[in-house]
């Protein structure tokens, strides 16, 4: 089980010095669509150069042209890269292809599905790395949790790894160990505390902890 943190309310300086202060607590830093919308791909570059032991997500969310828009990411320094859910079986197949050609993985993100269960069986079959429930910020705002969804996903898929994103904290992190996702993603949970760095270090221990358990 992975800990990825998501990065999106920030520019290119603040994002650098955030993971400055969770970097050994983390496995995954994710360039979020709001970062990526204003400063481009050039966040993912500075985020590998500055810290190339760390896995980079760029949250690209493509819908069409799936593999010129991968191979853009890659040459960022993309070692994730996401595609929607709602795409093409032909988009994602196309940029499952690329990810692999270049030694990357895709992340497949379920926003907005409304069949997640169907979904997310047909997904399985196309070859991505994850795939990921998704309770977006307009979603949380509702109080609508992924928790549900999670078990969905979990109970059809066979080949593909599953993820987590959307409102997770200390406070629900127990629930979402329980569900048993490959990777969980965090984002206000560590972004919005005082001490950032002790945020992380105490989710990644309660990850550790329930894979030793």
């Amino acid at each position: 089980m992975k800990l990825q943190l998501a990065l999106d309310l920030v520019d290119i300086p603040q994002a650098l010095e955030l993971v400055k202060e969770v970097e050994a607590f983390i496995d995954i830093v994710e360039i979020g669509t709001p970062v990526i919308n204003k400063e481009g791909l050039k966040a993912v570059s500075e985020m590998k150069t500055a810290f190339p032991n760390l896995e980079v997500l760029a949250d690209v969310k493509i819908m069409d042209a799936a593999a010129y828009e991968v191979s853009n990411a890659v040459a960022a320094g993309a070692d994730i890269v996401t595609i929607l859910a709602q795409a093409e079986d032909s988009s994602i197949k196309g940029a499952v292809e690329e990810a692999k050609k270049q030694g990357k993985k895709i992340l497949i993100d379920m926003i907005a599905v409304k069949d997640i269960q169907t979904r997310a069986a047909e997904l399985d079959l196309l070859g991505a790395d994850y795939i990921c429930v998704h309770t977006g910020y307009d979603l949380q705002a509702e109080g609508k949790d992924s928790f549900a969804d999670l078990r969905t996903i979990k109970s059809v898929v066979k080949n593909t790894q599953t993820a987590i994103a959307g409102g997770i904290k200390l406070e629900t992190l127990p629930e979402v160990i329980k569900a048993q996702p490959d990777l969980i993603i965090v984002g206000g949970g560590i972004t919005g505390k005082e001490d950032k760095g002790a945020a992380a270090e105490k989710i990644q221990q309660l990850i550790k902890e329930s894979v030793t358990a």
